[in-house]
């Protein structure tokens, strides 16, 4: 069975950090969340992927390229605009015959969620599960294991099963998502919601992992998940009187220096330089390149590649863009907050800063909780930041 992912998408509401890649690239455990899509397929046998990419589509395919690296075999197509996962399906047509997997490329996955649906035996087939927030979603209705109607993103709660984005399909579905973009419906829900009264569409409840990033804290969640399953791998330098408790990775040419304190799940990349005397606590991962520097405390914190934290910083629930540059005692909370996302406000329990890519920041900067801060800020020393930066944003 052949499997296409569709991973053409952006990612607009997690800005700013899609800004120089998709949605699918963002590194959550140190690895982008594709590749956890990649993985949970190979698992289950399925080897021959058809990714469909289209906005920032070189990140993605110098990283995976024929897919040998990671035991797949990969053939990419691509959706030059995005006009909606039905039409981004129809470009993938020619490599696609019999029955195959429809996969949405931007959700952290395991092994379990894809066997739930190939493990199904009833041909063309929805995967679903439950979420506390549907509206952002397809709403499944179901009626034994028959979907009877699918609501995309309504307004009103009306239940809390959803599509997961993960179908089993045949040539008949394919035809039909053909018609249906011809007819200018853009989505495969869209598609689906005018066929399911015409047909038996059976709705399989996945026991498996099933995990999406909505907004930019979402990523705490998501980072958090793919951590939980890591194991541990100490391939740096860990030097006397360093003290690691519990599933801890730590990449080579990476120095863990003396004082130091790591409990996870947590994992550290290559090429880093953590200490003297920093703590890093559950839920954090650190990637490559990166310089943390003494007394500095993260926890709940996700660190993307070549980023320097200066001494004596406390970050918790936050996320660091790469290439972020922090000079000393950088302060940023997690607390109760209401953050904005265009002309959404969200009240949120638990939430540090958020800053993207290339920004950097003077000495004893307190970020406030739920701030979003854009890529390439400039903030001089002694600010507090509260609310959100746009990209390129200069606070002295």
């Amino acid at each position: 069975m052949k499997a296409v992912v569709l991973a053409a998408g952006e990612g607009k509401r997690l800005r700013p950090f899609t800004v120089s890649r998709p949605k699918v690239m963002i590194p959550v455990g140190n690895r982008p969340i594709l590749e956890y899509v990649i993985s949970a397929l190979v698992e289950n046998g399925i080897q021959d992927i058809v990714l469909v990419v289209g906005y920032r589509k070189e990140t993605i395919m110098s990283y995976f390229a024929d897919g040998r690296k990671f035991g797949a075999r990969i053939t990419y197509a691509v959706q030059e605009k995005q006009l909606g996962t039905a039409h981004a399906l129809s470009i993938a047509k020619k490599h696609l015959d019999d029955e195959f997997l429809v996969v949405a490329g931007d959700n952290l996955i395991d092994s379990r969620t894809v066997s739930d649906l190939v493990g199904y035996d009833g041909g063309p087939s929805m995967l679903v599960t439950e979420s506390e927030i549907p509206s952002k979603y397809g709403v499944v209705q179901v009626e034994g294991d028959r979907v009877v109607r699918i609501d995309e993103k309504p307004e009103g709660r009306i239940g809390n099963i959803i599509s997961t984005g993960i179908y089993r399909f045949n040539e008949d579905l394919l035809r039909a998502v053909e018609d249906g973009v011809g007819g200018g419906k853009i989505g495969i829900t869209h598609v689906l919601q005018a066929l399911v009264p015409k047909m038996d569409l059976p709705a399989v409840h996945t026991t498996g992992k099933w995990i999406d990033a909505v907004y930019p804290w979402d990523l705490i969640g998501v980072n958090a998940a793919a951590l939980a399953v890591h194991g541990q791998e100490i391939a740096g330098t860990i030097e006397s009187g360093v003290t690691i408790k519990g599933s801890v990775s730590v990449g080579a040419g990476t120095r863990i220096r003396s004082g130091t304190y790591i409990e996870g799940p947590a994992t550290i990349g290559e090429g880093c330089d953590i200490g003297p005397s920093a703590t890093i606590l559950p839920s954090t991962s650190v990637g490559n390149g990166v310089q943390i520097e003494s007394f500095s405390l993260l926890s709940n914190c996700l660190v993307m590649n070549n980023v320097d934290i200066g001494s004596h910083s406390h970050l918790s629930h936050s996320v660091l863009d790469d290439g972020v540059r922090v000079a000393t005692g950088l302060a940023s909370p997690a607390g109760c907050a209401f953050a904005r996302v265009e002309d959404e406000f969200f009240r949120l329990e638990r939430i540090g800063g958020l800053v993207g890519e290339g920004t950097e920041i003077g000495s004893g900067v307190v970020i406030a909780s739920g701030s979003i801060v854009g890529a390439g800020c400039r903030i001089g020393s002694g600010v507090r930041v509260t609310g959100n930066l746009e990209n390129k944003s200069v606070v002295v």
